[in-house]
């Protein structure tokens, strides 16, 4: 297949951690045309707003990205908006796509559509067969929603709509609030304080023995080039047409000791760590089974530690923005 360097590519979400990836890696890989839109500029929640925006910008490929998002308590306080927002973000986006012709895009979900008690590791067609994590369930319909839009337009206009499902991301443009951030982050700034007070020890929520899995957003980024680059033949030949979303993982998971014994060692914390039982563990693994990815020829990059040291070096360099 024929890869345009020159195609006018939207990037919805460009802002966001794993926008931003996507436009760090577009442009290495030789991408000239990146069309975005922040919101001031463009309101992905208005269907006539985004219609026109794609007919005007001549748009031929789109990244969607763009999502509402957050951690446990933002989606159980407000989960008529993460629904409504996301839905509507998608099905404008994807709508709009269509009406004005463009036949290549790439949807990215979350490993949170697959059911609470889903065999581990997840594969790709435990979609739909049991129950989804009530604290997240408004985000999650919302994002299978976004694979089934895109397997329709598929099926009745024979478009080239993909879609990929990460893992835990964590990496440069993360949310490091104290206290309103994710697992990864969450740590790196705990354990960050920790050293700059000269504290001895560090409380972890829980009891340290839940698994997960980790993927730095430079390599979601890069599968999902990959997938965008692949020929539509050998797509559809890993994939089905009413189960074509594509896991994105390292296929490695690590218990959360682990990861914040590897947390401490990268900023350099040399006190306790202490693990607070009385807290919640959450689902006991969550690890996406990543064969199809990685038999079309797609693999991880960075190690856990790597990726660690990389988003540490980044969070020093931005930590001004992160006061609060």
């Amino acid at each position: 297949m024929s890869i345009n360097k020159h195609a006018r590519i939207f990037v919805a979400g460009h802002r966001g951690m794993v926008g931003s990836a996507l436009m760090r890696s577009l442009q290495q890989a030789g991408y000239s045309q990146l069309i975005t839109a922040g919101r001031n500029q463009l309101d992905l929640t208005c269907q006539s707003a985004v219609l026109s925006f794609f007919a005007e910008q001549k748009i031929e490929q789109v990244y969607l990205a763009a999502a509402k998002v957050g951690g446990i308590y933002a989606n159980n306080t407000y989960p008529a908006e993460f629904i409504y927002e996301n839905l509507i973000i998608e099905c404008n986006i994807i709508h709009a796509a269509h009406q004005t012709g463009v036949n290549k895009l790439l949807f990215l979900g979350s490993s949170c559509i697959y059911p609470k008690l889903a065999e581990q590791p997840m594969r790709e067609d435990a979609l739909l067969t049991g129950m989804l994590e009530p604290t997240n369930e408004p985000y999650a319909i919302a994002k299978i929603a976004g694979i089934k839009l895109c397997e329709s337009y598929n099926r009745q206009y024979g478009r080239d709509y993909r879609s990929v499902m990460p893992t835990n991301l964590y990496g440069p443009g993360d949310n490091f609030h104290a206290e309103n951030s994710h697992v990864v982050p969450a740590l790196i700034r705990r354990f960050h304080d920790a050293v700059q007070r000269g504290d001895d020890k560090v409380v972890v929520w829980g009891s340290g023995m839940p698994m997960r899995e980790f993927l730095h957003v430079d390599d979601m980024a890069g599968a999902s080039i990959y997938v965008m680059e692949m020929d539509a033949n050998i797509y559809q030949m890993h994939t089905q047409p009413m189960l074509s979303h594509i896991n994105v993982g390292t296929g490695v998971d690590c218990t959360i000791r682990e990861l914040a014994e590897t947390v401490a060692k990268v900023t350099g914390f040399k006190g306790r760590l202490v693990f607070d039982a009385t807290k919640p563990d959450g689902t006991p693994r969550k690890l996406l089974d990543v064969s199809r990815l990685k038999n079309l020829g797609w693999e991880a990059d960075l190690s856990l530690e790597d990726g660690l040291r990389h988003t540490y070096t980044w969070f020093l360099e931005h930590q001004s923005d992160f006061r609060s």
